[in-house]
């Protein structure tokens, strides 16, 4: 009998230095897993995007239906088209809210077709036609340096990066929405007609529906608004969370271990009510977006100069840009 007590006593402490040894093994994993080294991104040109939102601008408002609306497009396209991009269309005509009938157009520039994981980077390209929040001119045209341009500006660069420099190991689907800021203008016009959910992101609404090639879908996406200011503020915001929590904290986590946390800071706003395109890409194409866009919480608006004649070059800082498209490289080049 003391044999086999001996042995049993033996043998569970056996058991217990393997389970030991194998929940010592397990953290080392893990510990390795959560300390990953991030792969660095290839190096891109501030002062390039800096130079894609000045062109931006030179066009005048990227207002639709205008002559800088159609010769801004056409750009669009030959740059991603010189980057070895395919080049998909999307035109078709909307009414706005004032009863105008606008053509629009969203241009999307895929890299690596062959790639089944895909990744969904968007902006907005068109320009709002009235500077309804300025305190002195309410109708004039704005140049829309941070509010469209910026974001656009920072996908050119990633295009031009990814087309000349270096692929990264997944697909990338660069879509420039149009349409996303004519608006309305605070009135009451009554019930909405037709399937248009607002008279916001019209672009983004229609693609969601009807993207550029059947039952397109990808990993996840990122859509930028707003993102060149000086001293910008990014949150998370409630339908990023709702909808693509993980990847949210993903991107943001990214941008802190780059250094970059005195611009994106790991707090929410706009837990309701926020409109922007990401709302239509989760709702309809079921494609998980979050929104890098700027938001100055302690003033509980937009950055200064939104929607006003201010929205011009002199508002831009290439710090921002760098942080932004610094993380936005590093998560690509991460998956």
């Amino acid at each position: 009998m003391m044999v086999r007590h001996r042995l049993i006593f033996f043998l569970l402490i056996a058991l217990f230095c393997s389970a030991l040894a194998c929940s010592e093994s397990k953290n080392s994993e893990n510990e390795k897993r959560n300390s990953k080294t991030l792969i660095s991104a290839p190096a891109f040109n501030v002062d390039s995007i800096y130079s894609f939102i000045q062109k931006q601008v030179d066009f005048g408002s990227r207002v639709p239906n205008s002559e800088a609306h159609k010769a801004a497009s056409e750009w669009f396209e030959e740059k991603f088209r010189s980057y070895g991009a395919k080049v998909y269309l999307q035109e078709f005509e909307e009414y706005t809210y004032s009863g105008v009938k606008v053509k629009l157009k969203n241009i999307v520039a895929s890299f690596n077709p062959e790639k089944k994981k895909r990744l969904l980077l968007a902006a907005h390209w068109d320009t709002r036609p009235f500077a309804d929040n300025d305190p002195e001119n309410k109708r004039a045209p704005l140049d829309g340096a941070n509010d469209g341009a910026s974001g656009v500006g920072v996908l050119l660069e990633v295009a031009r990066v990814i087309g000349s420099v270096q692929n990264p190991d997944v697909g990338i689907d660069i879509i420039l929405f149009d349409g996303e800021d004519w608006g309305d203008a605070g009135e009451d016009f009554g019930r909405m007609k037709g399937d248009k959910d607002s008279w916001w992101c019209l672009g983004s609404q229609y693609w969601s529906k009807k993207t550029h090639i059947p039952n397109y879908t990808a990993y996840y996406g990122v859509l930028l608004d707003m993102v060149g200011a000086k001293d910008a503020s990014f949150y998370y915001d409630g339908v990023s969370q709702e909808n693509a929590g993980r990847i949210l904290t993903q991107v943001w986590d990214i941008a802190n271990e780059l250094g970059h946390q005195k611009y994106f800071k790991q707090e929410s706003v706009l837990q309701n009510g926020l409109i922007d395109d990401h709302v239509y890409v989760n709702k309809y194409a079921r494609i998980p977006m979050i929104d890098i866009m700027d938001y100055r919480k302690a003033q509980n608006s937009f950055f200064p100069g939104h929607h006003t004649t201010q929205d011009n070059m002199e508002g831009i800082s290439k710090a921002t840009l760098q942080a932004v498209g610094e993380t936005l490289l590093t998560v690509i080049f991460n998956e």
